[in-house]
């Protein structure tokens, strides 16, 4: 219920990505990639036989109630793609992320740093531009080993990054739900990200529209995901569990977490979009 293409910083294509699911053993794949829905067509052309796609995407937001603004994520699914609002917020946010690119990059060079925008562009492969691609170009120019690496607070963690003009998240779930979807917070305890949000908040985005919390993922602690599994049940929100998978710019994989029947069928019973059938 959680992985990611070309169309944005995954290393499969949109066709490889389904096939790989089917080769995974799974029957339902989501594909959410970052601000997109541009690998939605190429995925559902390439369904193999017995797979089920859930469309959505993953929206940045941020949560402005603390100085500096707490990023988070919100997974849409079933949503219409061609509601008018959401889609000029996700153009925007899209936008607004390659710009930031571009700057990061800048300073890289300005400390003296060998990486090329034009190289980085190229990488994307016209997805969704992010910190991921710079870091692949870091790899490629041998100043870094690994994503991990190039995540770290001397690099693209800490040093060279820049905040992104992220959607409200308050906005985010009204614009989902405007659009017939199905929002779901990503990952919301991930402590090993960074800072989390908290409860109080998530209280407040239920009643404002949020459906469900992703418990299950591979930055929740066995504890972290009993919390959210808790808040969940105390809240009334579905629950889902998934791997967030990139290809290789993680190790997890697909269907390293999934997500239980019922939850599933409130997500298809919900959403505007209908399941895409192999």
């Amino acid at each position: 219920m959680h992985t990611h293409s070309t169309a944005s910083d995954g290393t499969l294509s949109p066709a490889e990505l389904v096939r790989a699911a089917s080769r995974a053993g799974l029957d339902v794949l989501a594909i959410t990639d970052h601000d997109t829905t541009a690998g939605w067509e190429p995925a559902v052309r390439a369904l193999p036989p017995g797979l089920r796609l859930i469309r959505g995407a993953e929206l940045s937001c941020r949560w402005s109630g603390t100085d500096p603004a707490v990023p988070l994520h919100l997974l849409a699914y079933l949503f219409d793609p061609h509601h008018p609002e959401l889609v000029a917020e996700l153009a925007r946010v899209r936008a607004a992320r390659e710009e930031r690119g571009e700057r990061i990059v800048a300073l890289l060079r300005a400390d003296g740093i060998d990486v090329s925008w034009p190289d980085i562009l190229a990488g994307a492969g016209g997805g969704t531009v992010g910190r991921p691609h710079i870091a692949q170009s870091l790899i490629r120019a041998g100043l870094v080993g690994s994503t991990g690496e190039a995540f770290g607070p001397d690099w693209l963690g800490e040093r060279y990054r820049l905040p992104k003009e992220d959607i409200d998240v308050f906005r985010a779930v009204r614009l989902v739900r405007a659009a017939g979807g199905v929002p779901v917070f990503a990952h919301p305890r991930a402590t090993r990200r960074g800072r989390v949000v908290p409860d109080e908040l998530i209280a407040d985005l239920a009643a404002a529209g949020l459906a469900g919390l992703e418990a299950d993922h591979e930055d929740h602690s066995p504890a972290e995901q009993a919390h959210v599994r808790a808040l969940a049940a105390e809240l009334g929100l579905l629950v889902t569990g998934s791997s967030d998978f990139h290809g290789t710019h993680k190790t997890v994989r697909l269907g390293a977490f999934t997500t239980g029947v019922e939850a599933y069928e409130r997500i298809v019973d919900a959403g505007v979009t209908e399941v895409a059938s192999g």
